[in-house]
């Protein structure tokens, strides 16, 4: 892992294979960490050819923070982090893979920076902007996080890890909860620091203040959704594909934001960067 460091944040980023390999890049979901998308998961991506660059969000892991309820940024500055990475790097164009919040992050960059989006991958999200038609809200209990818990002891870490562990259950689909991996990913999570009460306030507070209207995406787009999904229920990704000039759009059973992206990862990358 390395820091990548801006006039206003540093940015840790990790990178799997080769750095001549076409790139990947991938972009996570609101208040997560680059821990989340697995070294399994990368690994697997590096497998088919391509260089896997992971990072973690302000606010989480080793990255710039920022006091709850007060983000140091704009939403135009953190959806344009993933770009300003890129150029680091020394990278034209890029695979862009984004899941949840991290796919209205890739939908902004392929309007608003269309010559560096290769394709586009876009797991369990909704609409970046555009004129969707009604979709459908989040089920009860996953509304019933958004409140948040006053009550953590932010400096516990038993107490962190038990809350992030059960903020994750509400999201799985109808596979159901795999405890043990989402305990672990958490567990490494606060370990690797960051200040996780910061991003479960600051992302959503900024969430809402830039939108595109994907019909603007020229680049190749993969549209992956699941059928239980408990936050974007399957019509936001129906939308989406219809939005999309160019889409391709792939169901899953029972699939969700939270389940394993491990089984997914591979295929949605070659779909993503071969079938077009």
């Amino acid at each position: 892992m390395e820091s990548v460091e801006f006039e206003d944040a540093a940015l840790c980023v990790d990178r799997f294979g080769a750095p001549d390999d076409p790139a990947v890049l991938l972009i996570a979901g609101a208040a997560q960490s680059m821990d989340w998308w697995t070294p399994e998961f990368c690994g697997l991506i590096r497998d088919e050819g391509y260089q896997v660059i992971r990072y973690d969000h302000r606010d989480t892991g080793r990255s710039t923070t920022s006091p709850p309820g007060y983000p140091g940024y704009s939403a135009v500055e953190f959806a344009s982090d993933p770009v300003r990475i890129l150029d680091s790097f020394g990278i034209d164009s890029a695979h862009l893979i984004g899941v949840s919040m991290g796919g209205g992050i890739a939908q902004t960059i392929a309007v608003e920076f269309p010559g560096r989006v290769r394709t586009l991958t876009l797991i369990a999200t909704s609409p970046a902007g555009g004129t969707p038609p009604p979709l459908p809200p989040p089920t009860e209990s996953v509304q019933a996080t958004f409140s948040g818990d006053s009550h953590i002891d932010w400096f516990d870490p038993d107490a962190v890890l038990t809350h992030r562990v059960e903020g994750e259950r509400p999201f799985a689909g109808s596979w159901g909860f795999d405890e043990a991996r989402i305990r672990a990913i958490a567990a490494l999570e606060i370990r690797r620091g960051g200040d996780i009460a910061a991003a479960e306030a600051n992302h959503f507070l900024i969430a809402a203040e830039t939108t595109v209207d994907p019909a603007a995406i020229r680049a190749p787009t993969l549209v992956v959704h699941g059928a239980s999904d408990p936050m974007f229920p399957l019509p936001h990704g129906e939308a989406l594909a219809r939005m999309v000039p160019t889409p391709l759009f792939s169901c899953s059973t029972g699939w969700a934001m939270r389940r394993p992206l491990h089984q997914h990862g591979a295929r949605c990358c070659r779909c993503s960067a071969t079938i077009f």
